[in-house]
């Protein structure tokens, strides 16, 4: 999978690093190309000099392939725009923004668009946001037997009851965040576009509840 980072600093690098580990195709954008080298010499992903709410910029580091967006550069302005151009003009859904601002965050999260805040663990957050699969997990027991975790869902899951993801996963889904909100859903809740989703699991299952999720659900 493709992804596109904006912003080349410690957590930008950390998390372009953090996903070509995983095996994916990674483009960082920035305006300064000094910042570049804190991806270090063995990084294989593309570079590319300007802002991420420019188009020619985006889709110089190929974001019409791309399957996430993180906008984790310094300025909250810059970060919220570029998310929404990447959504709203390319139709990239899996997209996520750091902000600095929490009042900002709340009104951003209920416009759809996923945000983490500036705190020491930004970089898993933003991972688990961003990969449908290989995402640490929220919670685990003591015994490493069963996992609480943040799953990506596909936008081809929109307009499906919960208790038809949770049939499919064999899994139950405990609670879901929702424009910025907790929500504990019942059976009949809806799946909305942007709403986060938790699902409980044996962790030898993990792997397979990320990919079915990961995909539009299968056509009956």
């Amino acid at each position: 999978m493709h992804y596109v980072i904006m912003g080349c600093g410690r957590v930008g690098s950390m998390l372009a690093r953090g996903l070509e580990k995983r095996g994916h195709s990674v483009a960082v954008i920035d305006s300064n190309v000094q910042a570049f080298r804190r991806l270090g010499s063995e990084f294989q992903g593309t570079t590319v000099k300007g802002v991420g709410f420019d188009r020619e910029v985006l889709e110089a580091a190929g974001i019409r392939q791309a399957d996430g967006f993180a906008a984790v550069s310094s300025g909250d302005n810059s970060n919220i725009l570029a998310a929404r151009v990447v959504r709203e003009g390319y139709g990239v859904d899996n997209v996520v923004a750091r902000i600095y601002d929490q009042g900002r965050a709340a009104v951003y999260e209920r416009l759809g668009i996923p945000t983490v805040a500036t705190v020491r663990w930004t970089v898993g957050q933003v991972l688990r946001r961003l990969l449908p699969e290989g995402s640490e997990p929220v919670w685990r027991d003591p015994s490493g037997e069963v996992r609480l975790i943040q799953v990506f869902v596909h936008a081809g899951w929109v307009g499906r009851r919960i208790r038809d993801l949770s049939a499919a996963a064999r899994a139950p889904i405990p609670f879901m965040s929702r424009m910025g909100r907790g929500l504990v859903p019942d059976g009949e809740t809806v799946y909305q576009d942007g709403d986060i989703v938790f699902v409980g699991c044996e962790t030898e299952r993990t792997s397979d509840i990320e990919a079915l999720f990961g995909s539009a659900p299968a056509k009956n």
